[in-house]
């Protein structure tokens, strides 16, 4: 996979993009990576590529000319279009659905926005899709860009040791992931629950599913109505809801 950044601070992206596990990807060759600094494609003598809003209001804009320059630079560069994405807090929230199926494109553009935004006619002619990290605002679109580049790279082949290093983790399943421990077995008083060094493998694994319901449940409980469950999970669940009713229920009547 490709992933392009269009940004008026390169450096910054590539100072991520060049380190760790990116950046070991992008050195094997499982992933190529490419920064691109906007303020190179603008067609203003003083190197300008920004402007005031028409209708009035603080901050200025990114014209739309230097961005679309941009894209049809990284175009004419890779041989074919690619899948364009702005940054944006007016996007859909970004989730792990999400960077799964971009991680199925074989060329990704992000742009980042700075200032009060861009013109719209360049999201209008140009962006595939817009997407915010959350609902905050930035003062510009790298951290989100990173963010999105990051996500998506690590599901490409190769740039994690194995596919289990992603699927077992949090949202990937629909869940949140199960609590994890390491050496030594007893820290500060606290001991590794038993189950984990038993040996008994499916019954590890039942473990570490209903710890993942029980965690869901508790923080993110919008999560379990679309999550695939199975009757062992929703079992589980209603075993975990009597709990607490009775709980309630004690706590009134004392």
């Amino acid at each position: 996979m490709r992933i392009d950044i269009a940004t008026l601070f390169p450096e910054m992206c590539e100072a991520v993009m060049n380190e760790s596990i990116l950046g070991r990807a992008v050195r094997a060759g499982f992933l190529e990576a490419r920064c691109h600094q906007i303020r190179d494609y603008t067609a203003d003598h003083l190197n300008r590529i920004d402007d005031r809003p028409y209708g009035g209001g603080k901050g200025m804009l990114i014209q739309a000319d230097p961005l679309y320059r941009t894209c049809k630079a990284v175009e004419e560069l890779i041989g074919k279009r690619p899948y364009i994405v702005y940054l944006s807090p007016k996007g859909a929230v970004f989730q792990q659905k999400k960077a799964v199926e971009l991680s199925k494109r074989e060329n990704l553009l992000l742009v980042c926005g700075h200032y009060e935004g861009v013109d719209q006619r360049f999201i209008d002619e140009m962006v595939d899709e817009e997407i915010s990290v959350g609902d905050f605002v930035l003062t510009g679109g790298e951290l989100a860009a990173l963010i999105v580049a990051d996500a998506v790279a690590r599901l490409c082949d190769g740039v994690l040791a194995d596919t289990v290093c992603f699927t077992d983790e949090s949202h990937f399943s629909g869940l949140l992931e199960h609590p994890h421990y390491t050496r030594p077995p007893v820290w500060h008083g606290r001991e590794v629950p038993p189950v984990l060094v038993s040996g008994n493998h499916a019954v590890i694994e039942r473990w570490k599913r209903d710890r993942a319901l029980e965690l869901t449940r508790i923080r993110r409980p919008d999560m379990l109505e679309t999550a695939d469950l199975t009757k062992e999970d929703r079992k589980f669940l209603d075993a975990l809801a009597a709990a607490e009713s009775a709980r309630e229920a004690d706590q009134d009547e004392a």
